[in-house]
């Protein structure tokens, strides 16, 4: 196959202005495939909406198959289907089979979550879903060495493309803050850890000016469906409990790009408390090193292998003195503040959309290659 070769591309997917990780993970690889000169079908699951970036658009309920959809499917090239549990409906999401065996297409499975103690239904459907697919990419080396020595899968169908990221030169207009800022994004929900993160703050009164602290982003949809904002709630009298409430900013609501790219500019560290040992991909991890900003982050797995080379810290999960002595350290050294964000500008390239969508495109030529032609 001719590396300009167009193929086109199917991707099975949450989507946009769905508010989740993975729906900005697929609006972003569709963009970087189409940026590539490659065509780009969506097959969105959950609620509908209008399609960006004059993409083919078709529906999914998780269930039937529209023929919008089923068109979309038969028509492609390549299909990337994106999952993780809780997308799809059915017992840990094990509609997702059924899916997968109605795609007679060259199929590119996405593996976002990598349980390290699955049930053993959630264990059945992964091995499943390797089974039927193609190929299967994890995000880091920790997804794959979980994923094949912790499931019944063929290795030979599993692929690292690392979690892409917007990679943009600072914002020229960016306020220097005098005060420093540390910034925790995304959508909130038990097992991020920022009660972790404001306890810390609490032990930071020796740092002068004393820092702030920004939360920003919504709470999870499915955490408000199920106990409303508790969680918010729980955060801001922890922070009137530890006496911080005054250096603590809760800033709800979703930001476009370049208005993330201000509020990255103007932090100082990115702090992810993160409780879960589970996080073996972290889209807010690789947009902060695209950013070029200093990490302090918890022994979560992808933080461990991607802050290796000295971009960040790495801190016992749910220790705040711990988080409280590497905040301090980083912003009372100038030095090692600038090492990890020249560190951090380093690896930004790898990162960016543009070459991870290259290696999808490279991937599906491949699996192109590999099909054997049917007989007409």
């Amino acid at each position: 196959m001719n590396a300009r070769q167009t193929l086109k591309f199917a991707i099975v997917s949450t989507y946009p202005p769905t508010p989740c990780g993975i729906a900005t993970f697929a609006a972003a690889l569709s963009g970087g495939l189409v940026d590539q000169g490659q065509d780009v079908g969506i097959v969105r699951l959950g609620a509908t909406g209008d399609g960006t970036r004059g993409l083919v658009e078709a529906h999914y309920d998780g269930r039937s198959l529209t023929h919008a959809a089923a068109e979309s499917l038969e028509r492609a090239d390549v299909v990337v289907l994106q999952h993780e549990y809780g997308i799809y409906p059915g017992p840990d999401g094990d509609s997702v089979v059924g899916v997968l065996e109605s795609i007679d297409r060259p199929t590119i499975v996405v593996a976002h979550t990598v349980l390290e103690q699955p049930t053993p239904h959630q264990r059945a459907i992964l091995e499943e879903v390797v089974h039927l697919a193609d190929a299967v990419v994890v995000m880091t080396e920790a997804g794959r060495t979980r994923l094949c020595s912790g499931f019944d899968v063929d290795p030979s169908k599993v692929s690292v493309i690392p979690h892409g990221a917007t990679v943009a030169e600072p914002p020229s207009n960016a306020p220097r803050r005098r005060v420093p800022q540390l910034l925790t994004w995304g959508l909130l929900g038990p097992g991020k850890g920022i009660e972790w993160a404001i306890d810390a703050l609490a032990l930071l009164d020796d740092v002068r000016p004393r820092p702030t602290y920004r939360i920003a982003g919504d709470t999870h949809p499915k955490v408000v469906a199920n106990s409303g904002e508790s969680y918010r709630d729980m955060l801001k009298e922890r922070s009137h409990e530890r006496g911080v409430a005054g250096q603590v900013e809760f800033d709800a609501g979703y930001r476009e790009l370049d208005d993330l790219a201000h509020l990255i500019a103007e932090s100082s560290i990115v702090v992810l408390p993160y409780d879960s040992p589970d996080q073996v991909t972290s889209g807010v991890l690789v947009d902060a090193i695209a950013a070029g900003r200093p990490v302090i982050a918890t022994a979560f797995p992808h933080a461990v292998e991607l802050l290796s080379s000295g971009a960040g810290v790495v801190v016992p999960q749910r220790d705040p003195q711990a988080l409280a002595h590497a905040i301090r350290m980083v912003l009372t050294n100038p030095r090692l503040a600038e090492s990890m964000a020249r560190e951090a500008r380093r690896l930004a390239p790898s990162l960016a959309w543009s070459s991870v969508a290259a290696r999808y495109a490279s991937l599906g030529g491949a699996l192109m290659r590999r099909r054997t032609p049917v007989a007409v």
